[in-house]
């Protein structure tokens, strides 16, 4: 048998190895903003490797809309650019006949005539290509526009279908509202279109490989789930970090901020899966039911708690890889008195039976010294220690880390003798490998979610109750910071962890941030 440094990798087999029942089904996919930033680099080349891996079915069809006129060829032109650019492997024979199925309707959101001409083309297409009437359509558009979008689907009919050998879907981007009031008239303005089963709110963090192992490894372990609770864990840190600024989006940031962008959404939900009751079964709604189930127990914090359990901070100038970079407040489309925050920490309880008194940290930033992504589960220390006069330290931890990204892995640390006449103990690593273990590239996150979508499995997306619950946890949060009377909040280096307040935070208690 070969060594397995000299196999061949196969960018998408585990996506593969599903059974033809769990293949997408055939449909019109409609992209509203189909020629924008997201369509261009994840959405189409997301369906191209699909494809190219025989996940859709023949026929497969998407239709770009969107404002400015183009022809057909045209806008296959430009797809194959993006495929070109942003994809791997490409294959030509399928990138052929993967852009074949690419159309384009030009034509403002809010403008009847355009869901018309829509109409007609999706219908068209169904009869000539995929022969049914299966539709799905996605949001990657401002949020400013789904209301509108909405509204003229169901106007025109197009929402919903009789009979139950067809279907409707559609695929919402974040973010769900910007409020609570916000995201309570977003939902119930789709809700009047479209039912709760057909809507698909889109988080790109739940469809990462180590966002999805975290319940594989709670629930398909024996070793773990017994001692996945407050007996055995003494906290919990999930840490999004980015080396990135704003990237020339400041004025969109100004708008949403760390919390809004990063923690009422991606984090949370992170959070609820590391923290949900096992669920009757794997399908959507029983998983669903239990992340709810953990968002409704968090603890609701008024204005003294959120001045303690919050920090908030503004990246300030700094070297991120040895280069200079200048502070937010500089950066294109920001103000020079903004209170926006780049980095949020905070300590969350879930006040239920497993997890009572257990502190959850997350803390999320620009401009920290790296790009990565991961949950770190630590353990209570031993109760007696046998070794104490023969160390000057305490024994580390043992700390379970899933890394979701850039290099998805699980690692153990753990405490081994070192080598000597000495007790003398070391902290050490297990480490799994994704790439290494299993010989693949794991596959985009939108590729995954959005056949997911096509097979009609919720799972992964996020359900009504739990957008709205999400957004009454930090909406005290929100109103604190908004109500201050303050011109400046806590700075911190670009290339730094953040400020000295998010050390405090867990400083309090004796506990210090791990650094990925």
């Amino acid at each position: 048998m070969p060594p397995a440094a000299t196999k061949t990798i196969d960018v998408h087999a585990g996506l593969r190895d599903v059974s033809a029942a769990q293949r997408a089904g055939s449909c019109v996919m409609t992209i509203f903003g189909g020629a924008g930033d997201l369509a261009k680099r994840k959405i189409v080349p997301a369906m191209y490797n699909a494809a190219r891996e025989g996940l859709t079915p023949p026929g497969f069809t998407i239709v770009g809309t969107g404002r400015g006129e183009m022809s057909h060829d045209q806008y296959r032109d430009l797809m194959r650019d993006s495929i070109r650019e942003f994809v791997a492997h490409v294959d030509e024979d399928t990138l052929r006949d993967f852009l074949a199925g690419l159309y384009w309707v030009g034509g403002d959101f809010g403008d009847p005539a355009l869901y018309v001409t829509l109409e007609g083309l999706i219908q068209q297409c169904s009869e000539e290509r995929t022969k049914c009437d299966n539709r799905m359509y996605y949001l990657s558009t401002p949020p400013s526009v789904f209301v509108p979008i909405v509204q003229q689907l169901g106007a025109h009919n197009m929402a919903r279908v009789s009979g139950s050998h067809h279907w409707r879907r559609i695929i919402i981007e974040k973010p769900f509202g910007r409020d609570l009031e916000s995201a309570k008239t977003l939902n119930r303005e789709i809700g009047a279109v479209f039912e709760e089963w057909q809507v698909y709110r889109i988080d790109h963090y739940l469809g990462k490989e180590t966002v999805q192992n975290i319940t594989a490894l709670r629930f398909a372990n024996g070793i773990f789930e017994p001692l996945w609770n407050r007996n055995y864990i003494n906290h919990v840190q999930i840490t999004a970090a980015e080396s990135i600024g704003v990237e020339g989006r400041g004025g969109y940031y100004e708008e949403s901020g760390a919390l809004r962008d990063m923690v009422q959404n991606h984090l949370l939900q992170v959070l609820t899966l590391v923290a949900i009751e096992p669920p009757s079964t794997f399908d959507a709604n029983a998983v669903r039911d239990e992340k709810a189930k953990v968002l409704r127990a968090m603890r609701p914090y008024g204005p003294e708690d959120v001045d303690r359990c919050f920090v908030r901070a503004q990246y300030d100038d700094g070297l991120i890889q040895g280069k200079p970079v200048i502070g937010y407040r500089k950066e294109d489309g920001v103000s020079p008195t903004s209170m926006t925050e780049t980095f949020v920490a905070a300590q969350f309880f879930v006040d239920n039976w497993r997890w009572a008194d257990v502190p959850f940290y997350i803390r999320t930033g620009k401009r920290l010294p790296k790009r990565v992504s991961e949950v770190a589960i630590f353990f209570k220390r031993t109760p007696h220690l046998m070794f104490r006069r023969m160390m000057s330290d305490e024994v580390a931890p043992n700390v379970l880390a899933l890394q979701i990204q850039p290099d998805e892995s699980i690692a153990m640390q753990f405490e081994a003798k070192f080598p000597g006449p000495q007790m003398e103990l070391r902290s050490v690593k297990m480490n799994f490998q994704y790439k290494e273990a299993f010989q693949v590239e794991t596959a985009e996150a939108y590729e995954r979610l959005i056949l997911d979508c096509l097979r009609g499995d919720a799972t992964l997306f996020m359900r009504r109750d739990a957008v709205e619950v999400g957004w009454w946890l930090v909406m005290p949060v929100l109103e604190r910071w908004q109500n201050q009377q303050t011109s400046s909040i806590p700075a911190y280096p670009s290339g730094s962890w953040g400020p000295k307040e998010s050390e405090d935070l867990l400083a309090r208690d004796g506990r210090l941030w791990r650094t990925p």
